[in-house]
C-alpha cells in the first residue's frame, strides 16, 4: 500500500513544497547558468525509469559544450566551470528533478536513474532496481555514492527495493541532507563524473 498509494502522493506534495521553498535558489542558479552556459541552463537526458521505460531527466547544466580542434568534446573536468562546480558541490543541479517527480517519472527516494546503455548489462538481480521509480536520492547515494563500486551501488539499490518503507525513505532523506551540507561523496577524485559501468566493474 505504501509503494502503490502513499509514496506517490507524498512525493507529489513534498516536491511541490520543495519547489516553492527552493524557488529563490532555483531562479538564481537559472540566471547564473544562462550566462555561464551560453543560454543553456538545463540538461536533458534520456534515462530508464520504472520497468525500464525511458523518460527525460532534467538537471541544471554544469558543464559547457567546449570542443577541441577536432570537434570532440573536451574531458568533463575541463568543461566543468567554477559556477558548475559550485552547483554540483551543493547538489543544486538536482533541483530541476523535482519537476520529474511532479510529472510522475521519478520519486524523491529510489535507485538513481542511470544511462539506457546500461540496461542490457544488468544481471537478473541488478534488474530489480527498475521494479520501482528512480529517485533524486537513494540508499546507494547516502552510503558512498561515487566513492563505491558499481557492484556495491547495485547491491544497495536492490536492498532498497526489497526493503522499501516510509521509515527507510525518511532515513534516506535525512541522511541526504547531511551529505549535502557536508558535500560528501560528490565526485570521484580528479573527475567530474564517475567511471562508466561496463558490466564487470
Amino acid at each position: 500500500m505504501y509503494i502503490r498509494l502513499i509514496k506517490p502522493s507524498l512525493d507529489f506534495i513534498a516536491a511541490l513544497i520543495a519547489l516553492v521553498l527552493f524557488s529563490p535558489f532555483f531562479i538564481l542558479v537559472l540566471i547564473l547558468l544562462l550566462f555561464n552556459n551560453n543560454g543553456k541552463p538545463f540538461f536533458f537526458q534520456e534515462r530508464p525509469g520504472k520497468k525500464g521505460e525511458i523518460f527525460k531527466v532534467i538537471k541544471f547544466k554544469t558543464m559547457t559544450d567546449k570542443k577541441d580542434a577536432n570537434g570532440n568534446l573536451l574531458p568533463d573536468a575541463k568543461r566543468l566551470t567554477p559556477v558548475g562546480k559550485f552547483v554540483r558541490k551543493t547538489s543544486l543541479d538536482e533541483l530541476p528533478q523535482l519537476l520529474n517527480v511532479l510529472k510522475g517519472d521519478m520519486s524523491l527516494v529510489g535507485p538513481r536513474p542511470l544511462l539506457p546503455e546500461y540496461l542490457p548489462l544488468y544481471n537478473e538481480t541488478q534488474k530489480k532496481r527498475h521494479d520501482v521509480k528512480p529517485g533524486i536520492t537513494g540508499w546507494a547515494q547516502v552510503n558512498g555514492r561515487n566513492a563505491i563500486t558499481w557492484k556495491k551501488k547495485f547491491e544497495l539499490d536492490v536492498w532498497y527495493v526489497e526493503n522499501i518503507s516510509i521509515i527507510l525513505d525518511l532515513k534516506i532523506i535525512l541522511k541526504t541532507i547531511g551529505k549535502v551540507i557536508k558535500s560528501e561523496d560528490i565526485n570521484t577524485e580528479n573527475q567530474a563524473t564517475t567511471f562508466k559501468f561496463n558490466g564487470n566493474n
